[in-house]
């Protein structure tokens, strides 16, 4: 009898943890090299009066307003209508809150490493087309019961199979102009095989537009129902690097409108209503002062650090901004990613991983 009363002592503990936790999927979304200062001022005045925008009368007319938080809202509206109420924001350095880069490089393939294997490797100090040797929380979660073969990559840049690492780690990755290989796609992805081969490639022959990233996405979430999805735009950046401030908001709020438009989609599935978590985060900062540095990032450019994250789910607490006692770094988010979904990563590798930014409600 004591043993029974035992037992069902432990289980009355263990059961209510065991219900309390509801997310069941996760999104996440990069948006490359998108400044936090865009995300929590809005248009920066200092460069829509500069060389760097054309057409300034109608830029200011469409992002232009008195104060940051109705800025902001403009160019985000998605990201301060809903996720601001709903989910927590970290990164709004005028209000106290510092997100940053662990990783002295300061650009792309080192942010993105940082961000899926959950440490600053110092041989990932390039973006050419090198193989990660790490092992990834995407390739981990990959391997748990119930989400085998149910995790996948879109990304606009070309790099991400090498980051991912595709050979070791199995992960599906689409890429650059990558077809979409199932045999038994739907009509809509099949034509977005023969589309993003037709679409003008005015970011070069290896990166496709956002666009054609996101469309396929929503189009496989749709169709294959995966548990993990990672959906990596790439606009922001080239039109930053290339000096052009209006063509950098109008990606920002492009890609504000494609992730909308991916939330509505999964809040009107059954499979993933109200059970999926949404991680939006950058691969790194940009320069701020002297103002030309905006165009660039990397060791020698400050500021290039300095990033940010926002997360919405169903066990995440809708504290808004939040202004942790400490920096939270970009090395914490692999496995903050995996205690999203209930799960602690290990790597087999033995690196480090940093711990979990305790965005989940307890």
């Amino acid at each position: 009898m004591k043993k029974l009363l035992f037992i069902l002592l432990i289980t009355c503990i263990i059961m209510p943890a065991i219900a309390q936790h509801k997310t069941k999927n996760l999104i996440v979304i990069t948006l490359d090299g998108m400044r936090w200062q865009e995300i929590y001022r809005g248009a920066d005045s200092a460069l829509l009066n500069s060389k760097f925008t054309n057409d300034k009368a109608e830029v200011k007319k469409q992002y232009w307003a008195a104060t940051p938080q109705e800025r902001r809202a403009i160019l985000f509206p998605f990201l301060w209508s809903v996720i601001a109420k709903q989910g927590q924001l970290y990164g709004n350095r005028d209000a106290g809150s510092k997100d940053e880069l662990a990783n002295p490089y300061r650009f792309s393939y080192p942010g993105y490493n940082e961000i899926f294997t959950g440490f600053p490797d110092k041989r990932m100090n390039t973006n050419d087309p090198i193989t990660n040797p790490n092992m990834n929380v995407l390739e981990y979660i990959n391997k748990q019961k119930g989400f085998e073969g149910k995790v996948i990559a879109f990304s606009s840049w070309e790099r991400f199979p090498q980051i991912l690492n595709v050979n070791r780690s199995g992960l599906p990755v689409y890429s650059g102009y990558a077809d979409l290989k199932n045999a038994n796609a739907n009509a809509r992805l099949k034509y977005l095989n023969e589309l993003q081969h037709h679409t003008p490639r005015y970011l070069g022959d290896s990166t496709r537009s956002d666009f054609i990233t996101y469309e396929y996405s929503k189009e496989y979430l749709k169709q294959y129902k995966p548990r993990v999805l990672f959906m990596a735009f790439d606009e922001t950046d080239d039109m930053a690097h290339d000096g052009n401030y209006k063509s950098y908001l109008e990606r920002a709020k492009q890609e504000d409108g494609f992730i909308k438009q991916l939330w509505e989609t999964i809040q009107n599935d059954p499979f993933y209503k109200n059970n999926t978590a949404l991680l939006i985060t950058c691969d790194h900062g940009r320069g701020e002062v002297p103002l030309d540095s905006w165009k660039g990032h990397g060791a020698e450019v400050v500021g290039s650090e300095q990033t940010w994250f926002a997360v919405m789910g169903p066990d995440t607490a809708p504290m808004g901004e939040v202004k942790p006692a400490e920096t939270t770094y970009h090395k914490q988010l692999a496995q903050t990613m995996a205690e999203l979904l209930g799960f602690d990563f290990k790597a087999n590798a033995g690196h480090e991983v940093g711990d979990a930014i305790k965005t989940v409600t307890k």
